[in-house]
């Protein structure tokens, strides 16, 4: 969320960055009178009721004074009028709150605004490669990880249809184990070599938490709720960085570094008819989430050293992948700038997202209402800024492991890395 003070200040900056996400300028435009408008009617509204208090206030006075003197009419006047000053304001509190969630809505929907440096684009097309990592391999005889999978017997989606419907999928026998050596791996080299602490949340958290991150109110038909009206996690970034939710932390205990490995679950609700093949967009899946969180000076630092731990773990399974700069047309709803890294799959002959690493600013942080005591500060607050990234998407992982460490007999080598994890099992072969 951004701060309406911050908008009031400096309308054309709001206008400018709205711009730079692809609305036009009357749209722009529009957003911007919208939400300062609504502050408006807030503040006429505050002080009207600021002033009814201060005229009861006077009149309570001037009845005592008018019954000492005798004088019976005005003080049944000055009665009155502290009758109808009451029932204004406890009407005003009502409508107060009212203004305050039409306010609260309008800022909700509004996007973070990009860092000057993110690149000016519509979509995915005007994305800036930033750089490379290894030769990609080239396999005239590759097959896609569905053909695989299902060639060593190892991967069933007509059994996961049966169980759940579309954008399922069973893995079993040492494949299922791979992925879980995977997210082992994973965890492991975060924890030890990172400074991440791991961390098991929630899977199903309340509509504020959902709120907090950004997801609420504008993407829930990307979600999955339950009966109960808790809301099923589509990241680990969700509970992780609601932890500190509603907290004021203290400058020196930054950054705060946490991952989790958990299944993440999305509706996939703008994504028909892509990607139907296989396990790439699935609605159920298992990821590796890093989140940071940090002080309004070390933020930029750190996305680049999230970036960094990210990358390590595509280095140490032996992948090649490119680091790309998200345009402003790309980018999330909540972030201020994101990289993202794309795994080359020989299978598909193209390289594909498995990590998303974005810098937040203070958005989520003013929505959380999460704050930090700067050093030197005793008496002053500021919001803490978040960060978030994959670390990496673990069935994206076991995609790209099983496209480039196919042999042409449809076993899979297993990268030297994941032996250990393995049991000491080297190859996937057909049982």
């Amino acid at each position: 969320m951004l701060d309406i003070k911050w908008i009031r200040e400096d309308r054309d900056a709001l206008k400018r960055a709205l711009m730079r996400r692809g609305q036009s300028e009357e749209a722009a435009e529009a957003v911007v009178a919208d939400v300062i408008a609504r502050d408006d009617a807030r503040r006429a509204h505050i002080k009207a009721l600021q002033e009814a208090q201060e005229r009861r206030n006077s009149a309570s006075k001037e009845i005592g004074k008018a019954k000492a003197s005798g004088d019976n009419t005005r003080a049944a006047e000055l009665m009155e009028e502290v009758a109808k000053s009451k029932a204004f304001i406890q009407d005003g509190e009502a409508t107060e709150r009212e203004l305050d969630a039409a306010l609260d809505y309008a800022l909700a929907t509004i996007p973070n605004f990009p860092l000057d440096d993110v690149p000016q684009g519509a979509d995915e097309k005007d994305n800036v490669e930033h750089h490379r990592h290894g030769s990609p391999r080239e396999i005239n005889w590759a097959k896609e990880h569905f053909e695989l999978g299902e060639g060593l017997g190892l991967m069933d989606f007509e059994r996961a249809a049966k169980l759940a419907g579309a954008r399922f999928t069973v893995l079993k026998g040492n494949l299922a184990r791979l992925e879980r050596a995977l997210g082992q791996f994973m965890l492991n080299l975060h924890t030890t070599e990172h400074g991440y602490t791991e961390v098991i949340p929630p899977l199903m958290v309340r509509d504020e938490v959902m709120y907090g991150t950004g997801q609420l109110p504008k993407f829930a038909e990307d979600l999955f709720k339950t009966t109960d009206g808790r809301w099923l996690i589509p990241t680990a970034e969700v509970p992780l960085t609601n932890l500190i939710r509603e907290e004021i932390l203290d400058e020196k205990d930054l950054p705060l570094r946490m991952t989790a490995l958990t299944p993440c679950f999305r509706s996939e609700a703008g994504s028909a008819g892509r990607d139907t093949r296989g396990m790439l967009r699935q609605h159920q899946f298992n990821k590796v989430e890093l989140v940071s969180i940090t002080s309004a000076d070390t933020s930029i630092a750190e996305h680049e050293r999230m970036l960094g731990c990210a990358e390590e773990v595509l280095k140490r399974l032996g992948l090649s992948y490119r680091v790309v700069t998200l345009c402003t047309g790309d980018m999330g709803f909540g972030s201020q700038k994101t990289y993202d890294i794309e795994v080359w799959l020989p299978g598909q002959k193209t390289f594909r997202e498995i990590s998303s690493c974005s810098v937040c600013g203070d958005f989520q942080g003013r929505r959380m209402n999460a704050r930090y005591r700067p050093t030197g500060e005793p008496k002053g607050t500021r919001f803490v800024h978040t960060l978030n990234g994959s670390g990496v998407a673990v069935g994206r992982a076991l995609i790209a492991v099983m496209e480039t460490y196919q042999n042409e007999d449809g076993s899979i080598t297993v990268p030297d890395v994941l032996v250990p994890l393995m049991g000491g099992i080297t190859r996937l072969e057909k049982a």
